[in-house]
């Protein structure tokens, strides 16, 4: 509400300021006179002077009048176009505040159906190696044994499949973490979340996500709205939240379908 009377004030200012602006009162010679205001009287142009603040008058056939109408219409519809922005604008920051305020108070990643949020069920993962396969708790770092593993989800597709390339999502934090979404690759049949590997002696552990270049807009305090830069391929992703080097991803994961629109 508050806003719409800024915006109503904003539309008054712009056409109190539209017609008390200077206006340039085009002569035949090329130059002009500055008016605040002007008249076309008879055979005469009567104009207020801004320069020197009173009342005069000008033959008609010294005045450029096409000119002078051409360049005021063009500033008139200058000021109507930045209302309509203005307004365009409101509007959608009114949506995006209703939409961010539906986002459930339980943290989680939320896919933006059309004019609802659909929640999307978090993923068991597993680490694993050469020697066995270990259930991932949310949040919770494995212990790891040096070499190289893989952070997979069983089934081979995500139970969520969206048509289009360019889908929209909102995630709210269980804890401050970095946030994002992936790209799965495939591995006997499993989904591979990311890559890991623990580095002999120093126990380091080296993280890698395909993360996706994502837009992120922080809605609220741990809720923010993040869609990709550049339409998805077909194929297996998730929205993930993590810590690095703690082997503690959460995954929400989705498909884009072969369908998807670019």
């Amino acid at each position: 509400m508050l806003r719409w009377f800024f915006l109503v004030c904003a539309a008054i200012a712009l056409a109190v300021s539209a017609s008390a602006a200077t206006i340039r009162l085009y002569l035949k010679d090329g130059t002009y006179q500055l008016a605040r205001e002007y008249e076309v009287q008879s055979d005469r142009v009567h104009y207020f002077s801004t320069e020197r603040g009173e009342w005069e008058d000008i033959p008609l056939e010294l005045v450029d009048i096409k000119k002078t109408e051409a360049e005021a219409k063009q500033r008139e519809d200058e000021l109507k176009s930045e209302v309509k922005a203005q307004d365009e604008e409101d509007k959608a920051e009114r949506a995006a505040r209703k939409e961010a305020a539906s986002v459930p108070t339980e943290a989680g990643a939320y896919y933006v159906n059309g004019t609802t949020l659909q929640p999307i069920k978090v993923a068991e993962a597993k680490v694993v190696n050469n020697k066995r396969r270990q259930v991932l708790k949310v949040l919770s770092p494995l212990p790891m044994v040096t070499g190289k593993s893989t952070l997979e989800l069983d089934a081979l597709h995500a139970p969520l499949v969206i048509a289009k390339p360019d889908p929209e999502f909102y995630i709210r934090l269980s804890e401050d973490e970095r946030f994002g979404i992936i790209k799965m690759s495939e591995h006997q049949g499993h989904r591979v979340a990311e890559k890991i590997t623990l580095v002999p002696v120093t126990n380091e552990v080296i993280e890698e996500p395909e993360l996706v270049p994502v837009y992120r807009k922080q809605t609220a305090d741990g809720v923010y709205k993040i869609w990709p830069q550049k339409p998805l391929e077909p194929g297996e992703y998730a929205v993930v939240e993590y810590t690095e080097t703690k082997i503690n991803m959460q995954i929400w994961d989705f498909a884009i379908s072969g369908s998807a629109r670019h």
